[in-house]
């Protein structure tokens, strides 16, 4: 998902004798490079997030949380064990993008003069509307019961997520994500920053999903504009209900294929708006329920 950092670590590399290294050599070198950048992104956005929200200020924020139960320890373990797992699988496909760069195949470009700055930040947005789009097919996809079963059921095990949550994949499901940003270099131009500025957006975002608090203002999901956007109880209501809300940073596809929770803006609304109270009337499937899933 986020092995586009790496293509900051391919500029052409030499030898002692000054013979180029072939990427096949260094292919360990930009798997721990890889590892240990997305390491470290993760902990800092979703470990910020934890203190601020699960810890520092708890009670500041108690009106905003979206299921008035807090998660296990154990849950939160779960949750960091399976997304430093998913860290592996992202660095490997870091290596895989670093292998298509060296063989030309992919569009990577390092100096912006050469495309201008209007395309610098159109392949920004580009890279966000696709990364969108993939991600709400593929999940879609992940919820056919034999993909649900063999993969996608790890990440639904928090049925009342944490920040932590953010890549708490199985390892297929990892790669699955992952494969967005090959897939988006071979036929699109991308400038290293514009990666890293897609990467900092997917991580806000994907740990803003998993907050398990709601931080958008009272009308949000109602305004013309702004509800094409997605929230925290969008996801969260995704983690809760199973059968719903699909969507990664918009809330365009699950609007145009009518797969929205029928009361999404009504429970945004209770979270923000009445009184300061949660939510606590979201259902919680049992696990024999979620084994049993099937979208399609």
């Amino acid at each position: 998902m986020n092995s586009m950092i790496l293509s900051l670590a391919l500029l052409p590399t030499t030898s002692a004798n000054g013979h180029e290294v072939s990427i096949f050599y260094r292919w360990k070198e930009i798997f721990v490079a890889g590892y240990l950048i997305q390491f470290l992104q993760y902990t800092f956005t979703a470990g910020l997030a934890f203190l601020i929200f699960y810890a520092l200020m708890k009670r500041f924020f108690s009106g905003r949380k979206i299921q008035a139960v807090f998660p296990r320890s154990a849950d939160v373990r779960r949750e960091i064990v399976y997304s430093l797992q998913s860290l592996a699988v992202f660095a490997a496909v870091g290596v895989l993008s670093s292998v298509l760069e060296r063989l030309h195949w992919a569009q990577i470009y390092y100096h912006i003069h050469l495309y201008g700055w209007g395309y610098f930040f159109f392949s920004i947005v580009a890279l966000i509307v696709l990364h969108d789009t993939w991600f709400y097919w593929t999940h879609r996809a992940l919820h056919w019961r034999p993909l649900f079963r063999l993969a996608h059921r790890v990440h639904h095990q928090s049925h009342n997520p944490t920040p932590w949550a953010a890549f708490a994949f199985h390892p297929i499901e990892a790669l699955i994500e992952a494969l967005i940003y090959p897939a988006a270099i071979l036929v699109l131009p991308i400038h290293p920053l514009a990666a890293l500025a897609w990467l900092l957006y997917m991580t806000v975002m994907n740990v803003g999903g998993h907050l398990g608090f709601e931080l958008c203002p009272p009308g949000f999901a109602r305004h013309r504009l702004f509800r094409w956007h997605n929230t925290s109880v969008h996801h969260n209501m995704h983690h809760s209900h199973i059968h719903c809300n699909y969507g990664l940073y918009f809330n365009i596809w699950d609007r145009l294929m009518g797969t929205n929770h029928a009361k999404y803006e009504e429970y945004f609304d209770q979270v923000v708006v009445s009184a300061g109270n949660s939510v606590t009337s979201l259902p919680v499937l049992p696990a024999t329920k979620l084994e049993n899933n099937q979208s399609f």
